[in-house]
């Protein structure tokens, strides 16, 4: 059988299955939050580019490993470009520049609204994934919570930059868009998908540092090559594998879900290994972007994507 046939034969996930992907595909992705900041004063642009071609490189060995080709198969690169602009690159450099901004905390909440976009416009383009009144409910009150997070920012003297808030923003915008796109993408293969993201993702990056800011861009690696490490294969290259393999048999809607469950192992990481601390008005906003997020996720019956 081959791999596009395994995929269109998904049987429906069990529970289990959803819970056991989401727990780690959130965990590993929330230290990648706490990796970028201990990464320093690494270039935004740098650090998207080390994160990708690490994440590729770790991809292609465990290719390798099962002796299977890297490259792209027919129009499977465009696949790969898509995913690798706004799955990969700009949301990266996004976060890299918004944790010089603001904390971690306050920005994987401010992340977690993509399910809230997702669900929206998936009830748009997919007859499958209808908004329900409850559904409808938690997507109101989800963005109720991202205006208690963010409306601050618009007073010059509360201290919450308004830059690093849009990059947030516009990183949840952009994850909303590839996962959107996966859901379109048919007889795709999970492995091969994360692969060609994180090729299309390193070498953009690369080239725009080196073109942008020139070779300086990438003098701060040495000195935070551990972290970049870690932050390319625990954080990105681990988790996208689950995550591409979660959207195809769940559903994008569901597999959003780990922007429910990232700022909660985001906001722990960040108390205990960068010492920050949590404001009310975190907490609270939080709590109710993430309500909202359980409303428009945990409802209605599992059952695989179609195409």
């Amino acid at each position: 059988m081959t791999d596009s046939a395994i995929i269109s034969a998904l049987p429906a996930p069990t529970r289990g299955f959803l819970v056991t992907n989401l727990l780690a595909c959130s965990i590993l992705w929330a230290s990648g939050f706490l990796f970028v900041k201990l990464s320093g004063d690494v270039n935004p642009f740098a650090l998207a580019a080390m994160r990708g071609l690490i994440g590729a490189i770790t991809l292609a060995l465990w290719f390798a490993a099962l002796r299977k080709s890297p490259l792209p198969h027919g129009r499977e690169w465009r696949s790969w470009l898509f995913l690798g602009a706004f799955n990969g690159w700009i949301p990266n450099v996004l976060l890299a520049y918004a944790l010089t901004q603001i904390t971690t905390a306050p920005a994987a909440m401010i992340q977690a609204s993509a399910p809230l976009i997702v669900a929206v416009l998936s009830h748009l383009l997919f007859a499958d994934e209808r908004l329900t009144r409850r559904r409808m409910i938690g997507v109101a009150l989800g963005f109720v919570g991202m205006a208690i997070l963010i409306g601050p920012a618009a007073l010059p003297e509360s201290g919450v930059s308004p830059w690093g808030a849009l990059a947030m923003i516009g990183c949840a915008l952009s994850y909303s868009c590839a996962n959107l796109y996966v859901r379109s993408v048919r007889q795709a293969d999970p492995a091969r998908l994360a692969l060609g993201q994180q090729i299309c993702s390193g070498i953009p990056a690369s080239i725009l540092a080196l073109v942008l800011v020139g070779q300086s861009s990438f003098a701060a690696v040495p000195s935070h090559f551990g972290p970049l490490l870690a932050l390319g294969v625990m954080a990105t290259a681990l988790p996208i594998l689950l995550f591409m393999r979660l959207i195809r048999s769940a559903g994008p809607t569901r597999a959003s879900m780990v922007g429910y469950l990232m700022p909660v192992w985001t906001a722990i990481l960040a108390v205990i290994f960068l010492g920050e601390k949590i404001g009310g008005r975190e907490m609270i906003g939080g709590a109710v972007v993430l309500t909202g997020v359980a409303l428009v996720s945990l409802s209605g019956r599992l059952k695989p994507a179609s195409g």
